[in-house]
């Protein structure tokens, strides 16, 4: 009976020793990571030394942000980021540093256009700036960013060129990043520019739409065309695994693209493209549910994430969820994006106090060799973006 005991408390002893190693699941709001997040770039803005300088990435074995010029596509999210988190904390010094690094990107809106990015430059940093403060200077440089942007829109084809440079390669190239610009030529439409950027934005989406989305729900990267007969000539993945592989980035720029289009123009087309999409990226989700910087690397498991890629899908799957009439949908996709910023918010691909950065693992250009496993501005801004998404909904997160 004594020894029966004993062997009754000791696996009683056991059985708590196990329960109390576990780590424990605690449910927050998105306001604690919030928090966190706002008081690291607080003290990183301190750190750069110039406001026309602009964070961009960080090597491996470095701590701190390698900064760019304002000409660098990356150069709006920094300035984005910051007046993401003076959104959240309403701290005066971050508005401050959000209004001198959104100053120093002026330039591009009065430039000749030298790419398509003036989306993501100018948006991400005058266009929230506007949308928090109401600056009627802002307001100004959108509309004439907008007219610069609208430059590159050739008729024949009915889309926007993105990379100037490359015309030797391409006589008229178009990529799916180029879905994400559409929404700063969508609002100049709305607030004072001409009906012309409307129409060329609901063009080039339908354009993007026929050629770049395949019959699977993947994604091309690149669309070449004929600029002059309009031709579609050629689907390429210019930064994914091969021109048949699904490059993850693109698929989400595809599915927050697609639901901003449907947003603003109510083409059903565009949702149901958005949707298609959106299942299909899910569907290919690895089990730990962030992606690898291709679907189709042969080099899976042993291929790197891309964590910036699972912050703009969970951005795009939140719009998605706002504009799909049915309930399930409408939990479905507010759950996939919940998911994927609870792994975003784990020891995983947190930064913590590893670097400046927010998060760890994105991938830049991996055929190039560029950017592979490192911090990307871009992540941290689209998580930023999500995080404020979700607490507007007044959703809590795992972590």
């Amino acid at each position: 009976m004594r020894v029966r005991l004993q062997l009754i408390l000791f696996a009683s002893f056991l059985m708590f020793s196990c329960a109390s190693q576990k780590k424990e699941t605690v449910q927050f709001s998105p306001e604690k990571i919030l928090d966190e997040n706002v008081k690291k770039i607080k003290d990183v803005q301190k750190t750069v030394k110039s406001v026309d300088q602009f964070p961009r990435n960080i090597h491996k074995g470095q701590t701190q942000w390698e900064t760019v010029g304002p000409r660098d596509w990356c150069s709006g999210f920094w300035p984005g980021v910051l007046w993401y988190a003076y959104e959240h904390s309403q701290d005066s010094g971050l508005k401050t540093s959000a209004m001198k690094s959104t100053e120093a990107l002026r330039q591009i809106a009065y430039s000749p256009a030298e790419n398509h990015d003036i989306g993501f430059m100018l948006y991400c940093s005058y266009g929230n700036g506007y949308r928090l403060t109401g600056n009627e200077d802002y307001k100004e440089v959108l509309l004439a960013a907008a007219d610069t942007l609208a430059t590159l829109y050739n008729p024949n084809v009915g889309s926007i060129l993105s990379w100037p440079i490359k015309k030797d390669e391409y006589k008229h190239n178009t990529i799916v990043d180029n879905m994400m610009n559409l929404e700063l030529l969508f609002w100049a439409a709305k607030n004072g520019g001409s009906q012309h950027l409307y129409n060329l934005s609901e063009s080039h989406a339908k354009v993007t739409m026929d050629n770049l989305v395949r019959d699977d729900a993947s994604m091309f990267h690149l669309g070449s065309f004929d600029d002059e007969t309009g031709e579609f000539l050629k689907g390429m993945t210019h930064q994914g695994y091969a021109d048949d592989s699904m490059w993850a980035r693109g698929q989400t720029w595809g599915i927050y693209g697609f639901a901003i289009a449907y947003r603003e123009t109510g083409n059903k087309d565009f949702l149901n493209t958005a949707i298609r999409l959106t299942d299909h990226f899910l569907e290919r989700l690895p089990e730990d549910g962030i992606p690898y910087w291709d679907f189709d690397d042969p080099k899976i498991p042993n291929a790197p994430k891309d964590a910036s890629a699972a912050a703009i899908a969970a951005c795009g799957m939140l719009e998605l969820s706002e504009l799909v009439e049915e309930k399930d949908q409408k939990k479905k996709y507010i759950q996939a994006a919940k998911d994927l910023i609870e792994k975003l918010s784990s020891d995983t691909y947190l930064s913590g106090d590893t670097n400046q950065a927010l998060l760890l693992h994105s991938t830049g250009h991996h055929p190039r060799n560029s950017e592979i496993d490192m911090p990307i501005v871009y992540a941290d801004y689209y998580y930023m973006e999500a995080l404020l998404r979700l607490k507007k909904l007044g959703l809590s997160i795992k972590q």
